[in-house]
């Protein structure tokens, strides 16, 4: 179907990172751009090919390296190299998970800031951390065994705060509301404990 169809195109703000690449997208260097032919948003690297679309009127478009390579019939002699512990694509964790969401995220004295969380059925004792629902590597995985949870919130927290700690790693949350804040909690004390 690649190319034969318009695909349905992924959100600028639902990345954070190129989703080929996966190089950090910023205000300043990195454009935003998305392949005409899955919906990808990539960087310029990654969409400096063009290639005729059949929906589009066979028209010369521009694809990513992926696309293209399909597109023409050309196989990529590279051997896909496995994935690192991180590289799991947020779409494909959210879509098969225990619980997935926003939720707010503080270590050690930094800001607090936004990221979206998942603890997929496959993993359902680790908890993956994402910039935006579909990035295609996590920031963050926290094993969840052996943590200890307060959910009590200290003043100077935000008001639906848990934290998990083990020896001295505190990692702080918070929810947007106390319905999902005890969502989370009852699936992190049942996977501290090695249940799942």
């Amino acid at each position: 179907e690649l190319g034969k169809r318009a695909p349905r195109w992924i959100r600028d703000n639902e990345v954070t990172m190129c989703m080929k690449c996966k190089e950090p997208f910023n205000a300043l260097t990195r454009r935003r751009h998305h392949c005409r032919a899955c919906g990808h948003v990539v960087c310029w690297k990654c969409s400096d090919y063009k290639a005729h679309l059949e929906y589009d009127g066979n028209k010369l478009n521009k694809v990513c390296k992926d696309c293209y390579h399909v597109i023409i019939g050309c196989t990529d002699s590279e051997e896909k190299k496995r994935k690192g512990i991180l590289e799991i694509e947020s779409a494909e964790v959210s879509g098969n998970s225990v619980i997935c969401s926003f939720l707010q995220y503080m270590e050690k004295s930094k800001p607090w800031q936004k990221a979206w969380c998942v603890i997929p059925k496959q993993e359902a004792l680790v908890l993956y951390m994402y910039g935006a629902p579909q990035d295609v590597k996590a920031l963050a995985t926290i094993p969840l065994l052996g943590y200890t949870v307060d959910d009590t919130p200290k003043s100077a927290d935000l008001p639906h705060s848990f934290k998990l700690t083990q020896s001295k790693s505190v990692h702080s949350f918070a929810a947007d509301n106390e319905e999902l804040k005890q969502k989370w909690l009852k699936v992190i004390h049942l996977a501290v404990k090695g249940e799942t």
